[in-house]
C-alpha cells in the first residue's frame, strides 16, 4: 500500500508515461529484469498471472506504452494504468483504485539496482501487478479494497488494510490443482522471494483467515516470516462494508502478531523453521 505526505486528490499525481523519454538503457534493463523473472516464474506463478502478462503484451520486447496497454486492459476489466511518479498518499491511492486506477511509477531501475530497490519502479507496478487485474474477480477484489480503504480512514482501521494489502495484492499465495502458486505481485517481481516463498523451508504457510491477516505485522526489508495461502486464485476475500466495520472493532480488543509467530487456531499449511531469518538476526549480531 501506499504512503506519503501530500494532496489526498488523485489528479494532483497522474503524469503522462513520456514513452518517448525511455533510454535504450531503460528498455534494456527491462529487458534483463523480464527474461529472468519470467524463466524464474514457470511452474511457480498461478497461470492467470502468465494468461494476463500475453493478453496484454507485456513482454521482454521493453518497457510497456500504458496507451496501448490500456486499451487492452479496460476492454478486459474496465481498469487503467495511470503514472505517478512514486509512492502516494492513502486515500489519494485508495480513491484510484476505487476509481478502477492502478497508480504505476513510470521510471525504471538502474542497470546496478536489477535485485533491489527500495521504492517501487515500474517493473514491479506493471509486471508484478498488472497481469492479474485481467482477471474480473481481481479486479473487483481492488476495487472493493479502494472503496474499504475510504471507510478505514474514517474509522482508524487503517493499519488493517495496510497488512491487507501486504499479505494478499504484494505476497498472496494461492492453491491450485497444480499445487501452491504465487499471486503476489512483491513475490512474482522479486527472483529470490519468488523461490523463497514457496520452496524456503523458513516461512510459515498459513491458510488465509481475514481476521488473522488483518492482525499480523510484516516485513518490509526482507522476506517474509509468515505467506498467507488463498483456498484458490480467485479465492480473493469479500470486503463487505457491513462487515468489516465490526471486524475492527473486534480487532482492537486482540492486539497483534508478530510476523512469524504461530496462533492456536492457524491452518498450518507448512510450519517454517525460522532458519533464514535467525540466522540474518546472528549476521547482524
Amino acid at each position: 500500500m501506499n504512503t506519503a505526505n501530500g494532496s489526498d486528490d488523485p489528479r494532483d499525481y497522474i503524469r503522462d508515461q513520456g514513452f518517448e523519454n525511455y533510454t535504450e538503457t531503460d528498455h534494456a534493463t527491462w529487458r534483463t529484469l523480464a527474461k529472468r523473472q519470467r524463466e524464474i516464474l514457470k511452474g511457480r506463478i498461478a497461470d492467470q498471472f502468465l494468461e494476463g502478462l500475453e493478453r496484454l503484451g507485456i513482454g521482454e520486447e521493453g518497457i510497456p506504452d500504458f496507451r496501448v496497454m490500456n486499451q487492452r486492459l479496460k476492454a478486459a476489466t474496465g481498469w487503467e494504468v495511470m503514472a505517478v511518479p512514486g509512492l502516494i498518499p492513502d486515500l489519494a491511492f485508495f480513491r484510484m483504485l476505487a476509481n478502477r486506477q492502478f497508480p504505476a511509477g513510470f521510471w525504471i531501475r538502474k542497470p546496478e539496482q536489477l535485485d533491489y530497490i527500495e521504492e517501487p519502479d515500474i517493473f514491479h507496478d506493471v509486471f508484478g501487478h498488472v497481469p492479474l487485474i485481467m482477471q474480473p474477480i481481481y479486479a473487483d477484489y481492488l476495487e472493493s479494497y479502494g472503496k474499504a480503504g475510504l471507510v478505514a480512514a474514517e474509522h482508524g482501521a487503517l493499519k488493517y488494510l495496510a497488512r491487507l494489502y501486504w499479505y494478499t495484492v504484494e505476497f498472496g499465495l494461492a492453491q491450485t490443482p497444480q499445487g501452491m502458486r504465487i499471486v503476489g505481485a512483491g513475490i512474482a517481481s522479486s527472483p529470490g522471494e519468488t523461490i523463497f516463498a514457496l520452496e524456503s523451508p523458513s516461512p510459515n504457510r498459513v491458510a488465509f483467515d481475514l481476521g488473522r491477516v488483518m492482525r499480523t505485522l510484516y516485513r518490509i526489508d526482507d522476506y517474509q516470516e509468515t505467506y498467507f495461502v488463498l483456498d484458490g486464485v480467485e479465492a480473493w476475500p469479500s470486503l463487505d462494508i457491513d462487515r468489516l466495520i465490526p471486524l475492527w472493532k473486534e480487532l482492537e480488543g486482540q492486539g497483534e502478531i508478530e510476523p512469524g509467530q504461530i496462533q492456536p487456531e492457524d491452518r498450518i499449511l507448512t510450519q517454517g523453521d525460522g532458519s533464514y531469518h535467525r540466522a540474518k538476526s546472528k549476521t547482524a549480531a
